[in-house]
């Protein structure tokens, strides 16, 4: 008697771990359609079937939830970044001024043309920064479409590159549905052979 309990549960959890398992792999396989002629049907996993609507749906939550086109000039652009352009600015037209100047100029008038100019990108910088900002967003909102972007990106992706990333990243986790099958079909063999028991 305990052997057929034995035998009912490890049947049952190994039919619960390989439907799991099988489960699992169709989330990706098989990657082109396999089409089964008895059945008159074709099987394909869901990843590659709605692949599309996939990147679709990401393309549209990263544009309207996670980051949109302004806000990617706009951190572009952000005080702390500002700083920094002006000061990359200041250094290359420093650079230009001295070498565009006359060789016979003494270094000390080169200097002060150089501040001279400097003094202007510092007072017109943030100005001429805010326009091209402004102008960039109007370009860009006219002729990016980030999630168009992003779908025509995911769309081209490598479907076997993308399976091994997620599986890489949620290996502990599909594991764990694996062995959580296997456990559920542990107990679902228990139950049927203490009901076998019962009725015979």
């Amino acid at each position: 008697m305990l052997l057929k309990f034995a035998v009912m549960a490890f049947v049952g959890a190994g039919i619960g771990w390989f439907t799991n398992r099988i489960a699992i792999r169709m989330l990706f396989r098989p990657q082109n359609p396999l089409r089964i002629p008895v059945l008159g049907i074709s099987i394909q996993g869901l990843i590659p079937r709605r692949r599309q609507e996939i990147a679709g749906s990401i393309g549209q939550v990263v544009d309207r939830e996670l980051v949109s086109i302004e806000e990617i000039v706009l951190g572009l652009a952000a005080e702390k970044n500002r700083d920094e352009i002006i000061d990359t600015i200041k250094r290359k037209v420093e650079v230009i001024t001295k070498s565009r100047l006359p060789v016979l100029l003494p270094e000390y008038i080169k200097d002060l043309i150089a501040d001279y100019i400097k003094d202007i990108v510092d007072q017109q910088a943030n100005l001429v920064i805010n326009e091209l900002v402004e102008n960039i967003i109007h370009k860009a909102a006219r002729e990016m479409n980030l999630r168009q972007m992003i779908e025509d990106k995911i769309n081209q992706f490598d479907l076997g590159k993308l399976e091994k990333i997620i599986l890489s990243v949620a290996d502990r986790e599909l594991k764990h549905i694996e062995y959580l099958g296997a456990f559920i079909g542990f107990l679902i063999g228990i139950a049927q052979a203490f009901l076998v028991y019962i009725v015979l």
